[in-house]
């Protein structure tokens, strides 16, 4: 019987916190160096109760539109305005309504309206996304419920979830991102920053023990097999024996046949054989602009591709599927229902489909915890992580923000050289801790020294 909770949005607060990268992050065209977090604390009333919910998400620049005609800060500025037309639906809502009757109402209008103003609908969808986060944690604490048990008893009123045979994952295997402008070896000049942090892949293989990693394309044939070869080389030296990747498009390609002429000029490549004999699958390849348009099927490539900025719209999975593609994406950035409604669809054919999961510089607290919980929960078992590698721990948080977090949830976070930091050991993550009443987290931001979004 469904347990679902019925609530109203009575508050919504929007902050943001500056993120300064310890690393250059380069994808596609784009290398990003700093840019805000995003924080959401929503207050619901639940059958005359008072209850509170709280989601962070970066604002990566470049990634929900990759215009080079806007700066970074008209893109971070795209965000916020999505956050605040979100805010302004949730709170309109006339009713007392499930969390996903909430997100389909309200945070359909949001979209809607974010489009009309000139927002990307991937844009768009980033209010709504951050807003289902904050009122699914709100509704978990007003059932006093965790994640898992939440889903299983109905709580969100979620129709996708029903039957998915949720499980509540003890620990989850990273996927490593080897970005564009990342050193790969410890005898690179200047592979030894300051911080006691690993800055290379080799010394990130030695200090996590990695078996999964996911690869940046250039989509220049010539540099990337240079790349690539020399990543695979790097692998086979230093990773376990099985270990795997997976390839990042990044939209790179701007049609199937830039695509397929690419991918035959690879797989022609002798020292890629390897490499590509162990890739799971190939990632957003074409350009969102083309890549719901025209089929794959009948370019040759041997590994799955899938969905990942292209899933802007409910029916993108199924449109992706009629052309060739075989999964999507799971990022709490594009939205909690949309991971749910795409798990589904997988699960009606897991043996042909895939879901994975995939990071947006997920930052410690409350964002990683959450994305790293909703992938994980729905049976994927390694999960892109960068945003530990990118960002030194919590960042510019107070300290005591991050000792709160790193006491509600030992195992997930551990302190090294005085800070801090996500525990990869073994090359998993330690998700026990996150099972707890509502979405993954004990512990909350210091509201206080966050920056208010106007």
């Amino acid at each position: 019987m469904s347990q679902a909770v019925r609530l109203r949005v009575r508050s919504v607060e929007l902050f943001e916190r500056p993120v300064t990268l310890r690393l250059p992050f380069r994808f596609g065209a784009a290398t990003v160096t700093r840019c805000p977090q995003a924080f959401v604390r929503v207050a619901a009333e639940v059958g005359g109760r008072r209850v509170e919910g709280a989601a962070a998400e970066l604002m990566v620049p470049k990634w929900f539109d990759k215009s080079p005609a806007l700066t970074h800060e008209q893109n971070f500025e795209q965000l916020r305005e999505a956050l605040r037309i979100a805010r302004e639906a949730y709170l309109g809502a006339d009713a007392a309504l499930t969390p996903w009757q909430l997100s389909d109402a309200a945070g359909s209008v949001a979209v809607a309206q974010g489009v009309v103003r000139g927002l990307p609908r991937l844009a768009a969808q980033f209010g709504p996304a951050q807003l289902d986060k904050a009122v699914a944690d709100a509704a978990l604490h007003a059932a006093q419920r965790s994640w898992c048990d939440g889903l299983r008893a109905g709580v969100l009123g979620d129709p996708h979830s029903a039957g998915l045979g949720l499980s509540a994952p003890e620990a989850v295997a990273v996927r490593h991102t080897v970005g564009l402008a990342d050193r790969l070896s410890v005898d690179e000049p200047g592979a030894d920053p300051d911080d006691g942090l690993p800055a290379t892949l080799e010394a990130a293989i030695a200090t996590y023990g990695l078996r999964f990693f996911k690869l940046k394309l250039c989509g220049d044939v010539e540099r990337d097999t240079a790349r690539l070869a020399a990543i695979a080389a790097l692998l086979e030296r230093c990773a376990a024996a099985d270990w795997r990747v997976t390839l990042d498009g990044n939209e790179t390609f701007a049609d199937r046949e830039a695509l397929g002429r690419f991918w035959r000029a690879m797989t022609a490549q002798p020292a890629l054989q390897r490499l590509l004999s162990r890739t799971l699958l190939l990632e957003q390849p074409i350009a969102r602009a083309r890549a719901l348009v025209e089929p794959i099927d009948g370019l040759g490539i041997g590994v799955p591709v899938i969905l990942d900025e292209s899933d802007d719209a409910p029916d993108a999975f199924e449109r992706g599927l009629a052309l060739g593609y075989r999964g999507i994406s799971s990022k709490a950035c594009k939205g909690l229902y949309r991971s749910l409604h795409s798990a589904a669809r997988v699960a009606r054919e897991p043996r042909r489909l895939l879901l994975s999961g995939e990071d947006l510089t997920c930052q410690a607290g409350l964002a990683v915890q959450q994305d790293t919980l909703l992938a994980a929960s729905l049976g994927v078992a390694h999960i892109e992580r960068n945003g530990h590698h990118y960002v030194d721990g919590f960042g510019v948080a107070p300290e005591a923000e991050a000792v709160e977090f790193l006491r509600a949830h030992a195992g997930f976070y551990a302190e090294r050289g005085g800070r801090v930091r996500l525990a990869v050991r073994d090359g998993r993550l330690d998700l026990r801790s996150l099972h707890l009443p509502g979405f993954a987290s004990a512990a909350q931001p210091h509201w206080a020294s966050l920056q208010p979004i106007h």
